[in-house]
């Protein structure tokens, strides 16, 4: 994690960061639409996976009530009670979400003796959701489009070639930012979970009896006749829950309460209705068990549910796009991840955003899961890893919250996460039982977006530690430089990721062009443990005399970094900043890797080849293009 402390600071002694703007009633609508678009689909394909999946029931009283049971109280136990209740109490500032919660944390306590350990358990829950974010596009869209199979036999041959089409124009559009397609989303999701509500309670007005299945002692009943078959069936019933995250990482979208009115009042009654009704279609027919969800449907009514099915995964799946942008954004504010170009696709909103380079790469893994998957039953295997993973983390490490900072008694912590831990492992074992049916997929995903992270992170951590090996005092620096350079008029900014010391851009062009500016400014960028820090808190200004300043600028994690417009807002001295009569000094290292202590050979290398990728502090930073001077070093790690 960087070094935030002043940032941190500041923060702590403004407000409470940001909030969520607008009214409860939009918010609402607008959390219906976005939040909650991936659990919201989960009935296209949760209770057909159950009884025709990997590990098929048989179709009868004690299975499905039994399922029903399952998928009620995990409902009630995972999102009701730990995200809804618990965890969107977990506030940074008005964010959530892995990287926000631990930040939150490490804020809070200082680090400590946790610090590491939380730290990889906070980029072990970020590499998962990189799966997740793979997965869901494909297994929403493609168990949408193939309700057209049971409109019509002669639609099978054309389920993927849709599928695919639908997954190119999604990624496709992403380019022109998410505003007017999500006024959409709300409404659209509205009539969704109206009609799927509808249509169970149609099936349950006529086999009233599935309502036994409310009943957790049908949960019991069905581990006690079979307790192999109940814990397969967990990895398929834990499809009901998926996007539960999305819960708390959409928290600084809408707020928490518009989160909690939109799943209390309408996404867990419409869910509950439909997966009942499926149940009580299924009671009746058995057969239907292939695809309940749309078989609930008059055949006239098919056509329909697939249109407005098809548009429910398409918002879902823009969901999560759209979130892994933001993590991945938030991973390069917290120096996780190398720069990365970003664009800004609305002037209103700082917070849609949109990352060429994800987008492109997403799509193509994308597509190539339903070109290898074809089938979403087969997806369904791979989907539940990566996301009772996340769960299971989050759970560990709200326990550290609950401990170290609201200050919980050791024994309502420990009942607590217990409960939770123990069915989040029970769900993830269940999951790794399909490991070789697809499960591997999100776990090597996540092995190699962790193996990414980490090498950032500590690369990073190993060239400013030898940068500061052979750095000099700046008061030093100051005394003797002064004496001897020869000044020249305007401003020079050396950008230097070190709070102290002199930076090398500043040594090297001492060394070649043998001059200093008439006024020197040492800028460092430091990102905090908070989403946002305010514009009055934003500069941090130190006189060091004979023309020297120390210049800090405080952003949070959630924030772009302007640094001309930061400077721009320095009123003293005067003209302290002129766009056309300053030069900006950036200092670019060639890595030369060697056998010191450090990373692995191979890790060092990769960590060369992420620093070439990366975009160039002058467009991250939106320094003037014919204002830049580059000077190069070579650093060995």
């Amino acid at each position: 994690m960087p070094d935030n402390q002043a940032a941190n600071e500041v923060a702590e002694a403004h407000g409470d960061g940001h909030h969520a703007q607008g009214s409860v009633a939009a918010l609402t609508i607008g959390a219906a639409g976005v939040v909650f678009g991936d659990i919201g689909t989960s009935p296209l394909y949760a209770m057909k996976e159950v009884f025709v999946g990997h590990h098929p029931l048989a179709v009868d009283p004690l299975h499905l009530f039994g399922v029903i049971s399952l998928m009620f109280w995990s409902l009630m136990i995972i999102v009701t009670f730990k995200y809804v209740t618990v965890i969107l109490r977990a506030d940074n500032k008005g964010e959530g979400g892995s990287l926000a919660l631990l930040a939150l944390i490490q804020r809070s306590t200082g680090g400590g003796k946790w610090s590491k350990g939380l730290v990889l358990l906070g980029i072990a829950a970020t590499a998962l959701f990189f799966g997740d974010a793979m997965i869901t596009p494909a297994v929403s869209v493609l168990s949408a489009v193939e309700g057209l199979s049971t409109v019509s036999d002669s639609f099978t041959p054309y389920v993927i070639p849709a599928a695919i089409a639908i997954l190119v124009g999604l990624f496709a559009i992403q380019r022109h930012g998410t505003d007017t397609v999500g006024k959409l989303f709300g409404p659209v999701m509205l009539l969704y979970f109206a009609v799927i509500a509808t249509l169970g309670v149609v099936q349950i007005a006529q086999n009233p009896a599935v309502l036994q299945g409310l009943n957790p002692i049908w949960a019991y009943r069905f581990f006690a006749d079979n307790p192999m078959s109940a814990f397969l069936a967990m990895g398929s019933v834990v499809l009901a829950v998926t996007g539960a995250e999305a819960l708390y990482a959409d928290m600084g979208h809408f707020g928490k309460n518009p989160i909690r009115i939109a799943w209390l009042f309408l996404v867990f009654p419409a869910l509950l209705l439909n997966y009942l009704g499926q149940a009580a279609l299924m009671l009746r027919l058995p057969e239907t068990a292939a695809n309940p969800f749309y078989l609930m449907a008059g055949e006239s009514w098919r056509l329909p549910m697939v249109i407005l099915a098809t548009l429910a995964t398409i918002i879902a799946s823009q969901a999560v796009i759209t979130g892994a942008f933001s993590v991945v954004r938030q991973a390069v504010q917290l120096g996780l991840m190398p720069r990365i170009h970003i664009d800004h696709t609305s002037e209103k909103a700082a917070g849609q955003i949109y990352i060429p380079a994800v987008n492109w790469v997403l799509m193509m893994l994308v597509i190539l899961l339903v070109l290898g998957f074809r089938e979403s039953t087969n997806l369904a295997a791979a989907y539940g890893i990566a996301v009772t993973g996340t769960m299971f983390i989050t759970a560990i490490m709200l326990a550290v919250l609950q401990r170290r900072v609201w200050k919980w008694p050791l024994w309502a912590v420990a009942i607590e996460i217990g409960l939770f831990v123990l069915i989040d492992g029970l769900f993830f074992a269940s999951n790794l039982t399909k490991l070789f049916d697809g499960g591997w997929f999100p776990l090597l995903i996540g092995a190699i977006a962790f193996t990414l992270l980490t090498t950032w992170a500590t690369g990073r951590k190993l060239v400013i530690n030898r940068l500061n090996e052979g750095s000099m005092p700046i008061n030093v620096f100051i005394k003797s430089a002064c004496t001897s350079a020869h000044r020249v008029p305007l401003t020079a900014v050396y950008m230097t990721s070190a709070r102290d010391g002199v930076p090398p851009a500043l040594l090297h062009n001492l060394k070649h062009n043998m001059v200093l500016h008439e006024r020197n400014v040492l800028l460092t960028v430091k990102i905090g443990d908070v989403p946002r820090v305010p514009e009055e808190k934003r500069v941090e200004l130190h006189d060091m005399g004979s023309g020297f300043y120390r210049v800090i600028l405080h952003y949070g994690f959630m924030e772009e970094a302007d640094v001309p417009a930061a400077l721009a807002s320095v009123q003293q001295p005067e003209k302290f900043y002129q766009p056309m009569k300053t030069s900006f000094f950036l200092s670019r290292q060639t890595l030369l890797v060697s056998s010191r202590p450090g990373m692995a050979i191979w890790r060092e290398k990769l960590f060369a080849w992420m620093l070439r990728n990366a975009e160039s502090a002058m467009e991250f930073f939106k320094l003037p293009t014919n204002r830049v001077v580059e000077l190069g070093s070579q650093v060995e790690i």
